[in-house]
């Protein structure tokens, strides 16, 4: 467990520009590692149900190479057995819909609460840390600290595409998340349209210990490339940790 705010680079999206093409490159394992080599604290990958970025030989080498591999996955037989076998570092469960670009919201625990245990109670038999990827409601995250998951990854998507007094009111709903969350027993990520511009926002969430930022920093290292987006990542996140 981290002592201070850390950050998870999700490098999906290096497979998106690999599934463009059909091609073998880039290869999301090297970009990976050479996140790691900026500053990355853990990586964190989505295996879908689709496969449409992420690969099962890809999950293979990111669990056999990288320190910390967070795997994103969705409560279903299939994946609670990939995961069992793999033993990343960490899984969070994440809701999945076949038609969506990308995750849509926070996974409806009280609604899937017997299927979420069962999967949190499994994948901690292997030695997994589990989180659960939540909105910012209350309720949610007492049935999240009740399936006995040790972290919930806040969804900042909301947030992310909000602005103005909008997008005050939805800062406001993640720290009171963050503060009921800690005061339940939970340890707190958050992850979900983080940028290099509202990341300020998201540092005043009280008890963090990780982001998972995964297009905004892809999406900057075609400038500048993958380690200088991550480092200048980790800079903006500095202030937290002071």
């Amino acid at each position: 467990m981290p002592a201070m705010l850390e950050l998870g680079v999700n490098i999906d999206h290096i497979a998106t520009v690999r599934e463009a093409r059909k091609a073998v490159f880039p290869n999301p394992l090297e970009g990976a590692l050479l996140a790691e080599k900026a500053g990355a604290w853990g990586i964190t990958a989505h295996l879908r149900e689709d496969r449409r970025h992420i690969n099962d030989c890809d999950m293979e080498n990111l669990a056999a190479n990288v320190k910390r591999l967070n795997m994103e996955m969705a409560v279903t037989e299939e994946m609670v057995g990939i995961a069992s076998r793999l033993k990343p570092h960490s899984c969070c469960l994440v809701p999945e819909k076949r038609q969506e670009l990308t995750t849509e919201g926070g996974l409806d625990v009280l609604g899937n609460y017997a299927a979420i245990k069962a999967a949190v109670k499994e994948l901690q038999s292997k030695g997994i840390v589990i989180s659960i990827f939540i909105d910012p409601e209350l309720d949610q995250i007492k049935a999240a600290a009740e399936s006995g998951a040790e972290y919930i990854e806040l969804h900042t998507g909301s947030y992310a595409n909000s602005s103005g007094a909008d997008q005050r009111k939805e800062l406001d709903r993640l720290i009171a998340g963050a503060e009921f969350a800690d005061s339940v027993g939970l340890k707190v990520n958050a992850g979900h349209g983080i940028d290099y511009d509202n990341i300020t926002g998201i540092l005043e969430i009280p008890n963090l210990c990780e982001l998972n930022i995964g297009h905004s920093i892809v999406a900057r290292s075609i400038m500048v490339g993958i380690s200088n987006a991550v480092s200048e990542m980790v800079d903006l996140m500095r202030p937290y940790n002071i």
